[in-house]
């Protein structure tokens, strides 16, 4: 059976606010709740008809039950990349065993959890510890559970991308740590489209799938494509590792998110890449963009949110 009934956690995000249009076009859509803490942040997927925006936080129990009670699915996207070891605990652990039990009492058993590249027992950063850790929990549960494992996410309201291009739009050159840091980057809306289909999909159950683009690239290619395509290439300065981290532990005590943590760089030591020893986008009959067809068109630009549009509507994915 199809759910009709979905909760998308995590729906005011970048990548959740992606999946909710997709399930918007979905037929039949069926509605969709989407839990925020603040009103305010569901301004992006509040005009979208099917979404049941629910104010309410996700680390209560009864708020939780209160979200998910009458849903047939739930979407977990909630994920943090910045924070202490007891943060990065409590949303990437914590909460997919509270999301376990209240499935649980309330019978719902279609799950899908999207956790990270580079997950693993030994993993070097308390990101990636915190995510295998999450991912254990949820499959220790009675459920019908699809994982997904993105890369780097790239899209017109990405925080990477979008910041590197920004800071070269005033700084005269980029110092930059692990510029050797492997990923393989994937667009927002192939991301999403994946978490749909494996929606709909029941041979997906039991599956971990790998989202990840067509090519591998460094850090350091990441900043001088992000440079180039919003028209101010800067050269880079590569740092060793203790001056990175230093100068992540200084950008830790500035005020407001850090563009980099030490944490960061600690996950950096883990190729953001996919293995191929499990199931990707062409299993799911996805052929994933390229991050050259797609980010010059928002980096290049202002209006990021209309350009995306139009590339969507180019694609014929909208």
């Amino acid at each position: 059976m199809t759910p009709q009934r979905i909760a998308v956690l995590g729906g005011t995000g970048f990548v959740g606010r992606a999946v909710c249009e997709r399930l918007m076009r979905r037929s039949p859509a069926g509605a969709i709740v989407v839990p925020t803490r603040r009103a305010m942040h569901a301004n992006g997927v509040r005009p979208l008809p099917t979404v049941d925006v629910r104010v309410a936080d996700l680390h209560d129990d009864a708020a939780l039950l209160g979200v998910l009670a009458g849903c047939d699915a739930v979407i977990n996207l909630v994920a943090i990349l910045h924070g202490s070891a007891e943060a990065f605990t409590q949303v990437h652990v914590s909460l997919p065993k509270r999301i376990a039990a209240t499935c649980a009492a309330l019978g719902i058993r279609r799950v899908l959890h999207v956790s990270a590249l580079g997950v693993g027992d030994g993993a070097p950063s308390n990101y990636l510890r915190s995510k295998t850790a999450g991912e254990a929990a949820l499959r220790a549960a009675a459920l019908d559970l699809t994982v997904l494992r993105p890369s780097l996410i790239f899209g017109a309201q990405d925080q990477v991308l979008n910041l590197f291009a920004r800071l070269q739009a005033f700084a005269p050159l980029m110092p930059l740590a692990h510029g050797n840091a492997r990923f393989q980057p994937v667009w927002v809306e192939d991301v999403a489209e994946a978490i749909v289909r494996c929606l709909d999909t029941p041979a997906t159950i039991g599956q971990t799938l790998e989202c990840a683009g067509p090519e591998v690239v460094t850090l350091a290619d990441l900043v001088r494509l992000a440079g180039r395509w919003s028209g101010h290439p800067r050269p880079i300065l590569p740092l060793p590792a203790a001056l990175g981290h230093l100068q992540a532990l200084l950008m830790e005590c500035l005020p407001g998110v850090p563009l980099m943590s030490r944490d960061n760089l600690d996950s950096m030591r883990t190729p953001n890449v996919a293995t191929g020893a499990l199931p990707g986008l062409g299993s799911l009959g996805i052929t994933p963009a390229a991050l050259g067809q797609v980010a010059p068109g928002y980096l290049g630009r202002s209006d990021g949110r209309t350009q995306l549009d139009a590339l969507r509507a180019a694609a014929r994915r909208g």
